[in-house]
C-alpha cells in the first residue's frame, strides 16, 4: 500500500552547528579532535494524516514517537555529540524518513545500535528501523528487509593530504594500511595482489590517528566512513574516490513489513528528486571534498 500524506506547510529549513566533540570510536573519545568543521543540520515538512498498513508504523503512532536505531561514532555520518545532539548524513536522511511518516525531529529517539545486534534489535522490536551503513546482502535479506538503497559505498582508502604516491588499491605494495579487525576491506586489502602491510585496530579513530601521525600511509573501510573524517580533517586528510567494493547502503526494518518498506523506498526517492538528499550531503561528507553523485532513481521495489 503507498502512503497517503499531506505535507505540513513550510520549506526546508537549514542552519550551521558545530560539532562539538572529539572523535572516535566512540562519541567523545579523545585523539582525533575536530578540525572545527562545521555539519549541515535539516529540518524537513511533516506529513500529516499519514495511513499506512504497516504493524510498525502504527505502533509508534500510538506511541506517538519513533525509535530509530543509528550509529554514534561516525563523524559527518552517524554521530552523537556530548550535549546527545545527532548529526551526520545517515541522521538527515533518518529524519527526511521520520517527517514523511508524520513525525517532527522531536519526536525521534535515536538507539545507538552496535552493527553486531543489528538484525536482533530489528527483529524483536526494538527499533522501528536502522539507519547506519548497513549493507544490503542476500544473508541480511533472510532476517531484516531493506528499503532503498539510499547510498552506494565502496572500499576505498584515506590518506594523507600531501599523499602523491598512493594513487588507488594498485599502489599499495609495501605501503602501510590501517583497517579495524574484522572488516571486509582489511580482508580485502590483505590479498597478495596488493602488497600492502596490514596493522589491524580496534577503532577507525584509532586508524586516523595513526595515519595523522605518519604511523601508518592509508586508512582503508568504506567510503563514506572515511569521507566523514576527511569533512572533519580537510586540510590533512583526503579520500582517494576510487573504490574497489561495491557496498549499497539500505534502511533496515522488519523483514514482513512490506507497507513500511515501500514508504520508505519512496520518501528517500522524495528527497532525492527534491534537493534535500543532496543539500544533506554536501553539508555533511561533502565537506571531504568528494564530489556529490545523484543516487539513481527510481529505487528498487522486490
Amino acid at each position: 500500500m503507498r502512503m497517503r500524506k499531506t505535507a505540513a506547510a513550510g520549506a526546508v529549513a537549514i542552519a550551521l552547528a558545530a560539532t562539538a566533540t572529539a572523535c572516535g570510536g566512540e562519541s567523545g573519545t579523545p585523539g582525533d579532535k575536530s578540525a572545527g568543521a562545521k555539519v549541515f543540520t535539516g529540518t524537513y515538512p511533516v506529513a500529516s494524516g499519514v495511513k499506512l498498513d504497516s504493524p510498525t508504523l502504527k505502533r509508534a503512532q500510538e506511541r506517538k514517537k519513533l525509535v530509530i536505531g543509528a550509529k554514534a561514532d561516525q563523524p559527518f555520518l552517524g554521530f552523537q555529540n556530548t550535549d546527545g545532539k545527532r548529526t551526520g548524513f545517515d541522521i538527515e536522511i533518518a529524519k527526511m524518513i521520520a517527517a514523511d511518516l508524520g513525525f517532527a525531529e522531536n519526536q525521534i529517539e535515536f538507539q545507538t545500535v552496535d552493527s553486531n545486534v543489528r538484525e536482533t534489535s530489528i527483529s524483536k522490536g526494538q527499533v522501528d528501523f536502522f539507519v547506519g551503513t548497513y549493507t544490503i546482502n542476500e544473508e541480511r535479506k533472510k532476517q531484516v528487509g531493506f528499503a532503498g538503497p539510499y547510498y552506494t559505498a565502496g572500499a576505498d582508502l584515506l590518506v594523507r593530504k600531501d599523499e602523491t604516491t598512493i594513487t588507488g588499491p594498485t599502489s599499495l605494495k609495501g605501503k602501510k594500511v590501517c583497517s579495524i579487525v574484522g572488516s571486509t576491506p582489511l580482508q580485502e586489502i590483505k590479498k597478495p595482489k596488493y602488497g600492502a602491510v596490514t596493522t589491524e585496530l580496534a577503532k577507525y579513530s584509532q586508524c586516523v590517528t595513526q595515519l595523522i601521525d605518519k604511523q601508518v600511509d592509508a586508512v582503508t573501510t568504506d567510503d563514506a566512513i572515511l569521507k566523514g573524517y576527511a569533512a572533519e580533517r580537510p586540510k590533512k586528510l583526503k579520500v582517494l574516490d576510487k573504490p574497489f567494493t561495491k557496498e549499497p547502503y539500505g534502511v533496515g526494518l522488519n523483514k514482513d513489513d512490506k507497507a513500511l518498506r515501500l514508504a520508505i523506498t519512496e520518501a528517500i526517492e522524495k528527497h532525492i528528486k527534491n534537493g534535500d538528499y543532496k543539500k544533506a550531503y554536501e553539508g555533511t561528507l561533502g565537506k571531504s571534498g568528494s564530489a556529490y553523485v545523484a543516487p539513481q532513481t527510481p529505487l528498487p521495489r522486490d
